[in-house]
């Protein structure tokens, strides 16, 4: 299979669950299930980071420590751009988080809630297809395991985006329109990505650097601090096994199609 259609085939999967869950989120309003999916969600990313990305960098004939210093240069350029609000993401840890933070923003106008909303998730989609096609061009293994720990991360975020939508006045039809405006990104962000990166083969490695410093950033400066809210032995437990089932997910991948 050719890296353009798989990076279309990845990226398409990844819109169409995102929609499907943003669709649950929006039409049962149940959001109690979002905390497992984040716990998940870090699992998946850190297994794809330190079981598959870094060392399918370090073997591409580059200097490891060219990789390393773009995998730390990539962390504090994302922790930059969150800052500047370029790039932003709204995980929702819990329903609690959820509340206290379309409380805090309850006195925004409908719109521009709305569209600050689609324009950070549609930036952050368009990176996750870059990642996505990077990591085909560069191995097809690579790119299944991959796509496999976007999705897992995607979907928190989109039910979390969801509700965030309907919790700042927009009807249900306009919050799925708006989530499947920024879905639509990953898609566009893969197929032009991959047709550019055929071209670029040796600057493959520290892609797949600066993918494994956005996908650490994520899990641990967006997504962990959220799992610290409850503290009890049960939830942490919970979290745990996840993240575990997270990790393990992205090992069995691993070992099926090396199989």
């Amino acid at each position: 299979m050719s890296p353009l259609l798989a990076s279309v085939m990845a990226g398409t999967a990844a819109g169409v669950l995102s929609m499907i869950c943003a669709a649950l989120v929006i039409y049962t309003a149940r959001p109690t299930w979002v905390p497992m999916l984040v716990s998940y969600a870090i699992g998946a990313l850190l297994g794809a980071v330190f079981l598959e990305i870094l060392p399918h960098a370090f073997h591409q004939n580059a200097s490891p420590e060219a990789v390393s210093v773009t995998v730390l240069i990539g962390i504090l350029a994302f922790f930059l751009l969150e800052k500047l609000v370029l790039w932003r993401h709204v995980h929702v840890h819990d329903l609690e988080g959820l509340e206290a933070h379309a409380h805090a923003h309850a006195h925004e106008p409908q719109g521009r809630t709305g569209a600050m909303v689609v324009i950070g998730d549609s930036v952050h989609n368009f990176v996750d297809g870059i990642i996505i096609a990077a990591a085909f061009v560069s191995d097809f293994h690579l790119g299944v395991v991959t796509a496999l720990a976007i999705i897992a991360h995607e979907l928190p975020q989109e039910a979390g985006d969801a509700l965030v939508l309907l919790h700042s006045g927009l009807s249900r039809p306009r919050a799925l329109a708006f989530n499947l405006f920024s879905s639509v990104a990953t898609l566009v962000g893969a197929v032009l990505a991959c047709l550019a990166l055929r071209s670029l083969q040796k600057d493959v490695p520290y892609l797949l650097a600066l993918a494994s410093a956005s996908m650490i950033y994520v899990a641990v400066a967006d997504l962990i601090p959220g799992l610290h809210r409850r503290v009890d032995l049960r939830a942490t437990f919970g979290q745990v096994g996840l993240i575990a089932c997270g990790v393990l997910t992205i090992y069995a991948n691993h070992r099926l199609i090396m199989e």
